[in-house]
């Protein structure tokens, strides 16, 4: 079998269209001897074979035609998103240059006028086949990296998400009772920043892109805590003042566990900013009365302003060894009461404003009741 002969190559298809049929049959009868020919006697059925599957590869198009003439099938067939990308040549007798500038302002790639040269027709065609054919494949190659892109992206953000909660679980595994505390608090300070971005105070920061950073940064706020002693960190019960020092130690340790993640990357990474911000600040009062450092209103990183609230409240609605859980309309009472003592006064009010939601998320991730209150209960 001769390479000619070879039927499993698939060939070029050239819709040619015309209103003339001696026109059709001199240009099957010239091109079908290299590619697969269709033909269509006027504009509309150019066009509807055109948005056939499969579509041609190249159109040959008469402009003078009674109804759709060439130039209204050719605009019509760049204006449909299924037929613009397929290369058209006007074949024509108009010779006048005003209509070939219209043929290609109307995004002809080529014109050719009547009587016509077989050889230059072919050289043509050939040439626009070939450049269609260079076009497809960068556009899928496009496409296809394009595609691979947002797959990679999305298998790194999900590693990170588990990288985070992996570590972020190093310091909740040590304290057995907070339970769903990570979980709790990261959709807690998501409702929190959704309810005050229209907040003149907080709009330009709180965007959809920065509200994700938060809530991928939430769940590292207590990673410190790995490096406080079981003694201290495991006591049931209230710690005496040598032992409260030693468990604020916690926001400076997540600071500076986080600061060596960001110096080993090398490249500044915002949700490690944002966490370092969340656990070094989130023990900060609004009055200046928490650690580390005595911080007061919007010196307090807002993020550490946001997981405050978050993270107070869970704590009051959560049993404890030394505690039963709060309900939440006690919880949110004290909230309350630690507006702009505690609280920023803003994030107190979006709280009462969205404070169902929280409730909402509580009930959601709360935590499994311990099997010996359960039996006491029973």
């Amino acid at each position: 079998m001769t390479q000619h002969e070879n039927t499993a190559t698939p060939r070029s298809t050239v819709l040619v269209v015309d209103d003339t049929p001696i026109n059709l049959a001199l240009m099957s009868a010239l091109l079908s001897q290299h590619y697969r020919v269709t033909l269509a006697a006027d504009g509309h059925e150019a066009l509807r074979m055109a948005a056939a599957s499969p579509p041609p590869d190249l159109i040959l198009l008469d402009v003078t035609m009674p109804g759709l003439d060439g130039y209204d099938t050719c605009l019509a067939l760049k204006t449909m998103p299924g037929t613009r990308d397929i290369p058209v040549i006007f074949l024509t007798a108009r010779v006048d240059a005003a209509d070939e500038a219209r043929g290609f302002a109307l995004g002809a790639v080529d014109y050719i006028t009547k009587p016509i040269s077989p050889p230059l027709v072919l050289a043509r065609v050939r040439t626009h086949l070939q450049l269609k054919a260079s076009a497809d494949f960068l556009r899928d190659k496009a496409a296809y990296l394009e595609q691979e892109v947002a797959r990679r992206t999305a298998e790194l953000a999900a590693i990170q998400d588990v990288t985070i909660h992996a570590m972020a679980s190093l310091a909740e595994t040590r304290d057995n009772e907070t339970g769903h505390h990570l979980r709790r608090t990261q959709h807690y300070i998501k409702v929190l920043a959704e309810s005050l971005r229209s907040h003149p105070r907080f709009a330009q920061v709180l965007t959809d892109h920065y509200i994700a950073t938060l809530f991928k940064s939430a769940p590292l706020h207590d990673i410190g805590k790995v490096g406080i002693p079981d003694n201290i960190l495991l006591k049931p019960g209230p710690f005496v003042p040598e032992e409260f020092e030693v468990m604020k130690t916690h926001t400076t340790l997540g600071r500076d566990a986080i600061e060596q993640a960001e110096r080993q990357l090398g490249t500044p990474v915002e949700f490690l900013h944002t966490a370092k911000d969340i656990a070094y600040g989130h023990q900060e009062k609004w009055d200046g009365s928490g650690y580390p450092c005595g911080l007061r209103g919007d010196a307090i990183p807002l993020p550490a302003r946001l997981m405050a609230l978050a993270d107070v409240y869970d704590a009051l609605i959560s049993r404890r060894v030394y505690k039963p859980p709060m309900s939440h309309a006690e919880a949110a009472r004290l909230i309350a009461q630690g507006r702009g003592s505690h609280f920023d006064p803003d994030v107190v009010d979006a709280f009462l404003t969205v404070q169902d939601r929280f409730r909402d998320i509580a009930m959601q991730y709360q935590d499994p009741e311990p099997a010996e209150h359960a039996a006491t209960e029973q």
